[in-house]
């Protein structure tokens, strides 16, 4: 049997987004298969196996995860699948995919790119007007700030406009501590990141303190407000709806390794 992702994933790109645009263009190919489910504990965690043989990511390692929970929500995916195979579909295998083959290898990398967010967070940059999107957004990321001062003691300046201001060195040194080193937990804090724009919403969603909607509502106040008072832009929300999914993907993630 070929190995699974030499046409349906090899191609795509380790980056979970980029990779589900570029999947949107690929060919898709028929499922193979009859059944998806997680295999016993062996090389590299919980394997998803495919009618019993195991899948494999692009760089040819085994597609596993560290617990069965986690295991059993990519084979779930996988089981979604219909007629055709579409990774556009399958968030979860794709960030699973940027978990092993990239994030394991270089962590380092990674938390360094989650750090330097800190320096420029979506939360501490505010409008100088209107007033209502200024009472908005200090109603929503004001008790994200207050949050990473109680978890952290760690006081982030907020900043009116977009003119870049240092924050403390000691605010940022002391979150960037929280950057979680298990390379799955960093793999969706990544992730959520890079979706939102803010670290602190993904630090924040990993501890549990904010859920879901909670973040993803936070990381879209101002494209909110624009669309309350202009009116709704389709082409937008139909991307941020895409986008979504690689967040909910991202939260799984946290919320099954806590299970």
């Amino acid at each position: 049997m070929r190995d699974i992702f030499e046409d349906i994933f090899a191609n795509q790109p380790l980056d979970p987004t980029e990779a589900a645009r570029r999947a949107m263009r690929t060919p898709r190919r028929k499922r193979f298969y009859a059944e998806a489910k997680a295999g016993p504990k062996g090389e590299g965690g919980f394997p998803v196996l495919l009618d019993g043989k195991p899948v494999r990511t692009p760089l040819k390692r085994p597609l596993a995860a560290p617990n069965r929970a986690l295991a059993e929500a990519l084979a779930a995916e996988w089981n979604a699948q219909e007629k055709e195979i579409d990774p556009a579909r399958m968030p979860l295998t794709r960030l699973a995919n940027a978990v092993i083959d990239a994030v394991a290898d270089t962590h380092a990398p990674v938390a360094e790119e989650i750090a330097q967010y800190l320096g420029t967070d979506l939360v501490c940059y505010r409008a100088e007007a209107p007033a209502g999107l200024v009472a908005r957004q200090a109603e929503v990321w004001d008790p994200v700030l207050a949050w990473a001062h109680e978890a952290f003691g760690a006081r982030f300046i907020t900043v009116q406009g977009v003119i870049h201001a240092a924050q403390p060195r000691e605010a940022v040194a002391a979150v960037r501590a929280a950057i979680p080193a298990d390379p799955w937990r960093l793999g969706a804090v990544s992730s959520v990141t890079t979706l939102t724009g803010s670290a602190l919403l993904a630090l924040a969603l990993a501890a549990g303190t904010r859920d879901t909607e909670a973040v993803w509502s936070a990381a879209h106040v101002d494209e909110d407000w624009q669309m309350e008072q202009w009116g709704r832009d389709e082409i937008v929300l139909a991307r941020r709806a895409f986008r979504f999914t690689e967040m909910q993907a991202a939260a799984t993630v946290l919320a099954l390794l806590n299970s």
